[in-house]
């Protein structure tokens, strides 16, 4: 089974423009993910995907593997469908460009979702966490995921889900993290699809697939693993990398 992994790479962003060329440590946000993905060392290839001049020039002047998408894409997902196109693969692993924690077994244990599914009948997975504190929970930067007993998503939102009625009585929040784990022919078929009214709604791409009544296996990890949303964030994160490079 052939692993690729492409990392979307959009400049403009509307909560926190240029966010990608922010320095972490020594590093940009971009430049840090991809090579964090890399250093997995889980994957037959790994490239970033991009609309922008600038991203292209970070990656590839740093040895990088990169390709320059079309400006028209609403959704990483899509973007990463235009690069996929010609790439002779399996499984396409989408991390989304501002992710650059994630680890290497939270992306090994989405990739044997596939490895232990013979009969094909997961198209999709994707990472959660758990939330805790009220600040965090009604996050909105923070999606929210519920899901079904086996560990299929049934919603996203950035709103608070479930809505606990009695109070105190529900404990089990999930937060959602940007990391999708397509099989090549699902993802195609995702991109060619109309954006539907709840993902422009909340703004979460992955609801176009559950409203196009496809199911989606969420994967839990209890590693450290949060995206870089806002200049809040990106401070959190510089703190962490100083932190962990100080021990």
């Amino acid at each position: 089974m052939k692993v690729v992994s492409i990392i979307p790479a959009r400049y403009e962003s509307l909560r926190f423009p240029a966010k990608l060329m922010h320095l972490l440590g020594e590093k940009t946000v971009i430049l840090s993910t991809y090579e964090n993905v890399v250093a997995t060392g889980l994957f037959d290839e790994v490239l970033v995907a991009t609309d922008s001049e600038i991203i292209y020039k970070e990656i590839f002047d740093n040895g990088g593997k990169v390709v320059m998408t079309k400006t028209t894409h609403k959704c990483g997902s899509d973007r990463i469908a235009e690069a996929v196109e010609e790439i002779d693969t399996d499984i396409v692993i989408n991390v989304q460009g501002d992710e650059p924690f994630v680890d290497k077994d939270s992306l090994k244990n989405l990739i044997e979702i596939f490895k232990d599914d013979p009969n094909q009948e997961i198209a999709l997975a994707s990472l959660m966490t758990g939330l805790s504190g009220n600040k965090e929970i009604k996050n909105p930067s923070n999606v929210k995921v519920i899901v079904d007993l086996k560990n299929f998503a049934l919603y996203f939102s950035r709103s608070v889900i479930p809505y606990d009625r009695d109070s105190n009585l529900f404990n089990n929040y999930y937060k959602h993290i940007g990391v999708y784990a397509f099989r090549k022919s699902a993802l195609l078929e995702f991109s060619q699809q109309e954006i539907t009214p709840l993902e422009a709604a909340e703004k979460i791409e992955c609801i176009r697939f559950l409203e196009y009544g496809k199911k989606l296996k969420m994967v839990y990890t209890d590693k450290i693993n949060f995206g870089i949303d806002t200049p809040e964030d990106l401070q959190r994160a510089q703190e962490y990398i100083k932190n962990r490079d100080s021990q």
